[in-house]
């Protein structure tokens, strides 16, 4: 009996710190005081208050019921020292709930995002991961950026305008995010504007600088060092098939065998 209670106390408080939307889902970890060494010599430390970690995960970004509003509400309630984090894995849908988040980073957690690309971020999924200051991708992470689709109904004169507008700020907008961070050039921007569609594989997401770091093997690395070892691994596979290959053409040795010669007595 105590401990079904026990189990039911944990799940309480579970539930307590987890918010979920139709297509999302917020979790809030409490952290304890940092310490971190400054100076070994004259030992002094840089102390980190206490802290909360809003962790929310995403999925499809086309919400119709109003549970992201409770996650919207909750993150606001962030303070300074609170961090967020993006766990994504999106295949994109509706960019104006994707600049949601964008807006409540910007108001209450700038300089304290972490994305993680778990395991695609396509179209809006993309632009989300590419809004946080580190950004960091596994080996198989996969990562596409396409231009908006778009869709009005109403009277003629209005339908133009309002595409019109929309199509000035959705450039404006995929602009900001992709090309002044150097992540597409102008010449790539363009031909997304034209319906190009980026595939991007890990490897060209560190070099082109849209991956800070790769989780490999339950430890972050740099995107750099992420490089230097898959060039060393190419370095080894070259090496290894190249001994094969010598393998595989050296001639075969035939053994002789000694005849004897009989002597005549």
């Amino acid at each position: 009996m105590t401990n079904n209670l026990q189990n039911l106390t944990n799940l309480d408080i579970a539930r307590a710190k987890s918010i979920n939307s139709e297509f999302h889902t917020l979790f809030i970890d409490d952290r304890g005081e940092r310490k971190t060494l400054v100076s070994a010599e004259e030992k002094t430390y840089k102390i980190t208050p206490k802290y909360r970690v809003f962790r929310v995960y995403i999925s499809s970004f086309s919400e119709i019921k109003k549970g992201l509003h409770a996650v919207f509400n909750e993150l606001r309630k962030a303070n300074p020292n609170d961090e967020l984090e993006l766990r994504i894995n999106s295949g994109g849908g509706y960019v104006r709930e994707g600049q949601q988040f964008f807006n409540v980073m910007l108001e209450k957690f700038s300089g304290r995002t972490t994305a993680y690309l778990d395991n695609v971020g396509y179209s809006m999924g993309a632009l989300l991961f590419c809004m946080a200051e580190k950004r960091v991708i596994y080996p198989y992470s996969d990562l596409m950026f396409h231009d908006y689709a778009h869709f009005v109904v109403g009277k003629g004169g209005n339908v133009k305008s309002r595409v019109k507008h929309s199509s000035r700020t959705m450039k404006q907008f995929f602009h900001d995010i992709v090309v002044r961070q150097d992540f597409l050039t102008e010449a790539e921007f363009k031909e997304m504007l034209l319906g190009k569609d980026f595939w991007m594989n890990a490897k060209e997401m560190c070099q082109r600088g849209i991956a800070t770091d790769v989780m490999i093997n339950g430890k972050t690395i740099t995107a750099k060092a992420f490089l230097k070892l898959l060039k060393r691994k190419k370095k080894t596979a070259k090496k290894r098939m190249e001994k094969e290959n010598a393998l595989l053409s050296k001639p075969k040795t035939v053994e002789k065998k000694s005849v004897q010669k009989k002597v005549k007595k």
